[in-house]
């Protein structure tokens, strides 16, 4: 495995396996991943809190498992943030894809197999650009996946966010005729996902971000002070852990580009 970019903020959110299980809820409020047994699992998500995406990565694989589910989550948060290499970036999020789509069928009943399958599937396909991503089938892939995650477990704020991300995504390139007649996308609907995500997580900074970016899809101007209210919230929450404070610096981003 290459050497991968080092997290900018080293050292500042340090977790080990205790202070990953006594704080279980707040830090996976989003995706409603069991809390593991397994003392190595739990060692592989301290090195992913603590910003050390690629030691998590290489352990999560070592170990397998539910160890799986860390690999994945690191290396996407890794590319969708850190990986400036445009091939680099597609290739972490397919190879993600695929582990996550073998975990899936292994385990069926496996919520985040599901998800991490679609959400490295809708950031690969945003980079090849939603409109290719979509000739080739994978937008049905991606919105059925998650809407089986929301079928199995619907506390999963993360494929809320991420479902509603897709129908915003889906009518800003082909609109919303042909969104809704050939994708399904709709409006009123993406807009509720959001909506939803917020209220079952309500300090979700990246659910914050993705709700103002619909809006400003599928409005335009005037939900454009809606919308800086959201990045505003975004951009002053306290992050609790690593992949927050990279969400929190995306919302700086948005509000000062």
């Amino acid at each position: 495995m290459a050497i991968w970019t080092t997290f900018p903020y080293p050292g500042e959110y340090r977790f080990d396996a205790a202070r990953v299980k006594q704080h279980w809820s707040r830090l996976h409020a989003g995706d409603v991943e069991p809390l593991p047994t397994d003392p190595q699992v739990l060692e592989a998500w301290a090195l992913f809190h603590s910003g050390e995406f690629q030691k998590a990565v290489e352990l999560g694989l070592k170990i397998g498992g539910s160890g799986i589910t860390v690999a994945n989550k690191a290396a996407c948060v890794y590319a969708t943030y850190l990986e400036k290499r445009e091939q680099a970036r597609l290739d972490l999020y397919l190879e993600v894809a695929r582990r996550a789509e073998a975990q899936a069928l292994r385990e069926p009943q496996n919520i985040n197999a599901h998800y991490w399958q679609a959400y490295a599937l809708g950031r690969y396909g945003q980079g090849i650009s939603v409109a290719k991503a979509l000739a080739q089938g994978l937008g049905s892939k991606v919105k059925d996946s998650l809407e089986n995650v929301i079928a199995l477990e619907p506390r999963h704020a993360d494929a809320h966010i991420a479902l509603g991300a897709f129908h915003a995504e889906v009518i800003d390139k082909v609109g919303s005729l042909i969104g809704g007649m050939t994708y399904g996308a709709r409006k009123d609907t993406g807009l509720h996902l959001f909506q939803e995500a917020l209220r079952i997580n309500f300090q979700s900074v990246v659910g914050m971000i993705e709700y103002a970016n619909a809006m400003l899809m599928l409005e335009g101007n005037k939900m454009l002070a809606d919308a800086n209210r959201l990045y505003q919230q975004a951009a002053s929450a306290r992050p609790f852990d690593a992949m927050e404070r990279l969400d929190v610096e995306m919302a700086r981003v948005e509000l000062n580009p």
